[in-house]
């Protein structure tokens, strides 16, 4: 498979280069068949492309292959510069570089360094699809002396792995979330409903739309939505429901570990998180944009530095840009009045529930058995405290808690009137 045809790339590239019998006069000669590599990537392979890319699979397929670079230079007793490569802290094997990749490329053709540098570049599709990527050389050192990685999703394609989704890291701070519950689930105002089936519409029919005359001159692939309004009143659910419903993943970007004191590091990382999910079929769902610079302070508010300004117009502009869903969240209550707001196609409010939307929620989540008498004039009591749904989660769960401890299958009223008494100390406090 892959490992077997990269043995004989190998082979063939040293005795090209130290002028040993070879049945092959050039690399290009060596037979490939891409038919694999190609499924996997989605692309018609360049010759060039294909031998970098069994390179990078290499260290995690068959990485003795990679021990022929081990050869030390006689005259400079020193490893061969040409061949790059790079330790690892616990592999013992030859780790390859972007050097590597150019002593392979350009064993025929050494003015073909500038097309090999052009294969790591930021729009190479080895980057945008997030295939692999070259990492870890210093600000003055050659671009090529940096390590040549593969990602952990194509990793994943190329061991088989179909259920891969990618972990919470440095590289991508997001969480994916899902819910079990469905859309009757969901109680929220009734305002909401309309705006919800418009959202719907465009994930279901944004292709068909953009189809119509021509529209995708003037109609961008994604849609931005902005959700406002009190913690616990349905927004990350919406967001988990839009993606159940369409068979989409939603990662929950958690802004705090995007921002830096350092403009031009807020910018790269939110420029990796866009680049990693742009050709993906995700919902990006930003949590907590009250953290954002530029976003808490009123518009004219000397604290609106241009730095701070310029961060925020970063991010907006590559929302704008990203062909997916980007949904930004935030607890401002008077957010339609900042001009942040203008940036996206759908701004719904999630108010506080009332009366009868908290009576709805406590029938919901309070477990029949647990009130075998006067159930609807406990819960009715219970529903006067104004509380969001996630509060009323916080009072179940502590409600369940006290019924394990305590071994009782029924919920008297004082039992319940005590944890709402106590979410209620904490949401002052909180």
């Amino acid at each position: 498979m892959f490992d077997s045809t990269f043995s004989e790339i190998l082979q063939t590239a040293f005795s090209l280069y130290f002028g040993q019998e070879t049945q092959y006069k050039s690399l290009q000669e060596v037979p490939l068949d891409s038919k694999e590599l190609s499924a996997l990537t989605g692309q018609n392979l360049a010759w060039d492309e294909h031998i970098v890319l069994l390179l990078a699979l290499m260290p995690h397929l068959n990485p003795q292959v990679l021990d022929l670079f081990f050869i030390r230079n006689k005259n400079l007793d020193r490893p061969y510069t040409e061949f790059g490569g790079w330790e690892g802290s616990i592999h013992n094997g030859f780790l390859p570089t972007g050097e590597t990749a150019a002593f392979l490329l350009t064993a025929n053709d050494p003015g073909n360094r500038l097309r090999v540098m052009q294969l790591f570049g930021k729009e190479h599709w080895f980057y945008r699809q997030n295939v692999l990527h070259l990492e870890g050389q210093e600000k003055d050192e050659p671009l090529l002396s940096g390590k040549l990685c593969v990602s952990e999703e194509f990793l994943a394609k190329a061991l088989k792995n179909e259920n891969y989704r990618p972990d919470y890291g440095v590289d991508f701070p997001a969480t994916l979330i899902t819910t079990p519950l469905n859309w009757e689930d969901l109680i929220i105002p009734r305002s909401l409903t309309e705006e919800l089936e418009n959202i719907s519409g465009w994930l279901r029919h944004a292709k068909e739309i953009r189809e119509i005359r021509n529209l995708e001159k003037y109609i961008k692939p994604g849609y931005r939505c902005l959700f406002y309004g009190p913690p616990g009143t349905g927004k990350t659910l919406t967001a988990s429901l839009l993606g159940k419903q369409h068979g989409l993943d939603v990662y929950r970007i958690d802004l705090s570990a995007i921002i830096s004191e350092y403009s031009a590091q807020t910018e790269k990382n939110i420029a990796r998180i866009f680049d990693f999910a742009e050709y993906k079929n995700w919902i990006l769902l930003f949590d907590e944009a009250d953290k954002l610079p530029g976003i808490s302070s009123p518009p004219n508010s000397q604290n609106r530095s241009n730095v701070n300004q310029e961060i925020l117009s970063y991010l907006l502009q590559r929302i704008e840009n990203f062909p997916g869903m980007a949904i930004m969240m935030t607890y401002l209550e008077d957010i339609t009045a900042h001009p942040f707001s203008r940036n996206f196609q759908s701004v719904l409010h999630f108010s506080m529930p009332d009366q009868d939307s908290r009576l709805r929620l406590w029938k919901q989540m309070i477990p029949d058995e647990w009130i075998s008498e006067n159930r609807e004039e406990i819960l009715k009591t219970a529903a006067k405290a104004e509380l969001s749904g996630g509060n009323i989660i916080n009072v179940v769960r502590r409600c369940a808690l006290s019924l394990c401890i305590s071994g009782n299958m029924q919920l008297n009223a004082d039992v319940l009137h005590q944890a709402l008494a106590k979410e209620k100390e904490f949401t002052r406090t909180s």
